[in-house]
């Protein structure tokens, strides 16, 4: 309890400015030199703050490809499904330079894909879907089709 009335009262007096003297003398023994205050000489600070900065622009370039690698997968399944651009994922892509690609993972994604689209497309694979099919539901459509037309053309020609 002692404490924290001499805490109060000392804050108190300080306020009023009769004691002002203590904060005065903290402020001279901290050195107002930066590498001094972290315990470095001035060549170590210089060469630490250097590092610092090297670090700081390699991690914002990689980050900065990072970003340009998803917009370049935004952009490449925006294609795929035929969605509107995105002139924000253009300008990372632009801003990272042009070397910028699918990751390796996802190139051979696409890759495949792009294989069984080309099966699909081909004549093989639609003979595939053929076969899948149900012919016998096919020729129930077929023949039902038919018998409608039939009917209405009787309907709308005398001579039939």
């Amino acid at each position: 309890m002692a404490f924290l009335m001499k805490s109060m009262l000392s804050n108190q007096v300080k306020n009023l400015g009769l004691g002002g003297g203590g904060e005065e003398s903290k402020e001279e023994s901290t050195p107002s030199d930066p590498a001094a205050a972290a315990g470095m000489t001035r060549e170590e600070y210089e060469e630490y703050q250097k590092q610092m900065v090297e670090e700081k622009m390699e991690r914002d370039a990689a980050f900065a490809q990072k970003k340009a690698e998803r917009a370049c997968l935004r952009v490449h399944l925006r294609e795929k499904y035929r969605l509107p651009k995105s002139e924000l994922d253009e300008n990372q892509i632009q801003m990272a330079g042009d070397d910028v690609d699918l990751p390796e993972d996802l190139q051979k994604m696409v890759a495949e894909d792009q294989v069984e689209e080309e099966d699909k497309d081909s004549i093989l694979g639609q003979l595939q879907n053929i076969q899948n099919m149900d012919m016998d539901a096919i020729k129930e459509k077929a023949q039902a089709t038919f018998t409608e037309i039939k009917q209405a053309a009787e309907q709308k020609c005398s001579v039939m």
